[in-house]
């Protein structure tokens, strides 16, 4: 696979004629010498004159803004996820200093960002979306990261120029009809000894099985398989990984995931049963994720 050519080609997204103004407001911002201040919120300071205004409307052409909170001198983007939430919960379990690190579908960077703390060796954002991407360059006009984003998918892993120690793929797999494939393919992406952090949906039970929701669930339509621990397990050691292990387990709740004016459209609590909030609209049980290490080791000969 020529992933050169395909950069080209993903690169013309950003002449689509939704993408295309948000890029050149981006364009028009000034130069601003920033700091990045790493923590629940991923903000920006600076002691130089802004035009909050501007910074304002570049922000509000760009939404809707999933993953976060932002705070842009001063504009506090309160997205619709709480990501800190999630990332606190997975702190304790790595460390990537020195270490080369992906991330697969970061939307806007927000793990990335929080990610330098460690100091890796480098850190690599995959997401095929021109909206996400442009709102990663917008913070990144500032922060001036060594941050690469590339407008790739999990599918191009086993062919990247780089291979890694530990990557991140949080909400992703229950989005593919085939989630073994994608299991082989994260397990391609890695040096020889390597990690996966994961999270996906799950149900409980302790048989090996997996929900197919017939239409859609929790009001999102390309979910495919919600799979038992048992189930998730054996996925994972088809597609050759060594070890699984369990971090932890939590139920998606109206703190983490909620409506805010710097979205558009619905929010979980439309998602779940108004009359029980255990079921979602279609009645399946409301969401709740597992979050596995999945360890890759040397092959013994």
């Amino acid at each position: 696979m020529d992933l050169n050519a395909l950069r080209v080609e993903r690169e013309k997204w950003m002449t689509w004629k939704n993408i295309k103004p948000l890029r050149e407001a981006l364009d028009s911002l000034p130069d601003i010498d920033a700091a990045l201040l790493l923590g629940d919120t991923v903000a920006l300071q600076t002691d130089d004159a802004v035009d909050h205004e501007q910074i304002e409307s570049v922000a509000r052409m760009m939404m809707p803004w999933r993953k976060g909170p932002f705070d842009l001198f001063g504009l506090f983007i309160d997205t619709e996820w709480q990501s800190f939430m999630k990332y606190n919960l997975l702190r304790p379990h790595f460390n990537l200093t020195d270490k080369r690190v992906a991330d697969i579908g970061c939307n806007n960077g927000y793990y990335l960002f929080r990610m330098q703390e460690d100091k890796p060796a480098s850190l690599v954002g995959f997401d095929p979306s021109a909206l996400y991407k442009t709102q990663f360059d917008f913070i990144n006009r500032f922060a001036k990261t060594a941050i690469k984003y590339e407008l790739l998918g999990v599918e191009h892993l086993p062919y990247y120029e780089e291979k890694f120690d530990t990557i991140f793929c949080l909400g992703v797999l229950y989005h593919r009809s085939d989630p073994v494939a994608m299991l082989k393919q994260l397990y391609k992406g890695l040096n020889s000894v390597g990690e996966v952090i994961l999270d996906t949906f799950m149900i409980d039970g302790d048989e090996e099985m997996a929900l197919c929701p017939k239409g859609s669930y929790s009001k999102i339509p390309n979910i495919y398989f919600v799979p038992t621990i048992p189930a998730l397990k054996n996925w994972c050691l088809r597609a050759g990984f060594s070890d699984f292990e369990v971090l932890e387990t939590s139920v998606t709740s109206a703190e983490e995931q909620r409506k805010t004016e710097w979205i558009e459209g619905q929010s979980l609590e439309d998602f779940l049963d108004p009359e029980d909030e255990t079921k979602t609209v279609e009645g399946y049980s409301a969401p709740k994720r597992v979050y596995v290490r999945l360890t890759k080791k040397p092959k013994e000969k």
